[in-house]
């Protein structure tokens, strides 16, 4: 992946070639809110996943592909007993711990989601592509961007698969575009687990005055 396959989020808030996550101010992070809606005709939105990292998987036509392949490496690295779950039980398999995690607390998961990016279907045909999705995706969710909401908010490279990283507070962290070999991949784990590290809890001791001397 070269430096043009790496689209700006925003100037402060960008993944280098590297694909190393620089260290970004309050001042300059910004909330984001990815509202759309499934193949099952539900309303979908990121916010709804506060807690979580969130991992969009977007592409246009010609990307969806390798795109969903993307996607399923993302969620079986972080979802390990999801490879040869059934296909009902794929999406719900428990995430991998966090190290240093407080014991009895929840673990962040990792919400790796497929976006379909096909503002170029006319309205009219909106039904049959959901029809077409849900044979092809009967259980697992897909999201449909009709609206192009993806390529002018978060930038988007044709016919690859674009992700797009939000923090377990709603803060988009950046967009990585291109293909993504093993050790890119590799990368990009490192990347989302980072985020899920940010969230583990200060754990604070109660302090106790001292008895008062009768």
């Amino acid at each position: 992946m070269n430096a043009a396959c790496v689209r700006r989020l925003f100037p402060a808030v960008a993944l280098s070639a590297a694909l190393l996550l620089p260290a970004v101010s309050r001042g300059q992070e910004r909330p984001v809110n990815v509202v759309m809606g499934d193949q099952f005709n539900n309303r979908v939105e990121t916010t709804q996943l506060r807690g979580d990292v969130v991992v969009l998987v977007y592409a246009g036509r010609h990307g969806a592909e390798a795109a969903m392949e993307l996607g399923r490496t993302l969620h079986t690295r972080f979802h390990p007993t999801a490879d040869g779950a059934e296909p009902k039980a794929w999406s719900t398999q428990p995430v991998v711990g966090v190290a240093g995690w407080p014991a009895g607390m929840p673990v962040p998961d990792v919400k790796v989601i497929p976006v379909a990016c096909v503002p170029e279907v006319p309205k009219a045909l909106h039904g049959m592509v959901r029809r077409r999705l849900k044979q092809e995706s009967p259980v697992v969710p897909v999201w449909l961007d009709f609206e192009d909401v993806m390529r002018p908010s978060f930038g988007m490279v044709a016919d690859e698969p674009n992700v797009l990283l939000i923090d377990t507070r709603g803060m988009a962290q950046g967009v990585i575009s291109g293909h993504l070999d093993q050790g890119k991949i590799d990368q990009v784990v490192a990347l989302i687990d980072d985020l899920r590290k940010r969230a583990i809890p200060e754990v604070r001791t109660a302090s106790f005055p001292a008895p008062v001397r009768q």
